[in-house]
């Protein structure tokens, strides 16, 4: 059990992570301020560091990870491109950012309930990312 839900766990948190990079990366190309663009930048440094320890720590169960929901990545996508062309500014990027944000913490905190029995590792390296989420919310607050 133990194996099982760490393993399930940290798939969701590889999901979330890459969603998270993709996100950023989305929105890079139209950021104004060089103090939003510096938190993106940061926020996806951070995101890949754990990225890469989330892909070690499945690699321990010889486990590939998993993408993205592509139906939620394809939705993102439009959402963020229709908003932004339909007023590119840093508040929208924001905006963007705090519901992108909000939504993988609480999914995350609902997989940390839903998968109980993971080990500490994984139970670790899902709460450095939600802090991460709510980190990256606090700093874009004052775009929006």
């Amino acid at each position: 059990m133990i194996e099982q839900d760490t393993i399930r766990l940290l798939r969701e948190c590889d999901a979330g992570v890459k969603m998270g990079v993709t996100s950023i990366d989305d929105v890079l190309k139209y950021v104004h301020s060089d103090t939003l663009k510096n938190s993106l930048v940061s926020n996806r440094a951070e995101h890949e560091k754990l990225r890469a320890e989330i892909e070690q720590q499945l690699e321990r169960f010889r486990d590939e990870g998993k993408a993205p929901n592509p139906i939620a990545e394809k939705m993102s996508w439009v959402k963020t491109n229709v908003m932004l062309t339909m007023h590119e500014s840093d508040h929208t990027i924001a905006s963007l950012m705090t519901d992108g944000c909000n939504m993988g913490v609480k999914s995350l905190n609902r997989y940390l309930n839903e998968y109980k029995a993971a080990d500490e590792v994984s139970k670790d390296i899902t709460k450095r990312l939600i802090k991460q989420e709510e980190k990256l919310t606090a700093e874009v607050r004052a775009f929006l």
